[in-house]
């Protein structure tokens, strides 16, 4: 048995995380003791493990829970599909060292921005998401996608990462404070506008796969700055409560 700071520790998932997991019974402790610790065996770590699968395929925790529920689940469609992902994202990143030692040695007259490229990642993470199933907000997202072109899929990023910049220039203020629960109220109309019907349940799930996902935290915190991961996800707590 592992108390809860351990498992932390040895899966990088947060404490706050797996609390949250605990209260919305996706990731329910083997055993609490008397005192309150909550303890995880092996077969709890086991369905961690397939949780973080489904969240490198970025589905919502709402999502994952229903799919481990479901008698049908397949445990290893879903790991075959995890290391095809993770064998993708590998050899983008040795295009990249590739790329980078290049430009070491050439300077910066190398004009190759294919590994760049995440098309091939991306399309795989959709052909994988529809195999388990469309829920409707994935559906809402394809249908809102399909209309968009490259282009302005772009631009809409670029506007959402605008938002973490200002939620950047708020950390000096309290994450329940009036104007940090309007940004937040931005982020989550922002979703909602473009993406999917973004609850606070849903807006809860985002911010706290933005402070467990490295992806997400170095991007997050490259628009405004150190600490901002941190920041949206503890305002999303405190201002879309789910309970």
């Amino acid at each position: 048995m592992k108390t809860i700071n351990e498992v932390s520790k040895l899966t990088g998932v947060t404490v706050r995380a797996l609390r949250y997991y605990d209260s919305i019974g996706l990731l329910k402790p083997t055993q609490v003791t008397p005192a309150g610790y909550r303890l995880y065996d092996r077969q709890a770590l086991g369905k961690l493990q397939r949780i973080l699968l489904f969240r490198e395929l970025q589905f919502s925790l709402k999502e994952i829970k229903a799919i481990l529920e479901d008698p049908a689940f397949d445990y290893p469609k879903a790991l075959e599909q995890q290391i095809r992902l993770l064998t993708l994202k590998k050899e983008r990143l040795e295009q990249l060292i590739v790329l980078a030692e290049q430009i070491r040695k050439e300077g910066e007259n190398n004009m190759d921005f294919t590994a760049f490229d995440t098309e091939k990642i991306d399309r795989y993470t959709r052909q994988a998401k529809a195999a388990w199933g469309k829920t409707p907000q994935y559906r809402e997202f394809e249908k809102k996608s399909q209309k968009r072109t490259e282009e302005e899929s772009r631009a809409l990023l670029e506007d959402m990462m605008n938002l973490f910049v200002e939620f950047g220039r708020l950390q000096e203020l309290p994450p329940g404070s009036k104007e940090v629960r309007s940004q937040v109220k931005k982020l989550q109309d922002f979703i909602t506008r473009h993406f999917y019907a973004c609850s606070d349940e849903t807006l809860h799930s985002l911010g706290l796969m933005y402070a467990s996902q490295e992806e997400f935290r170095e991007n997050i915190d490259r628009a405004g700055g150190p600490g901002t991961t941190q920041f949206v996800c503890d305002a999303i707590c405190i201002c879309s409560p789910t309970s």
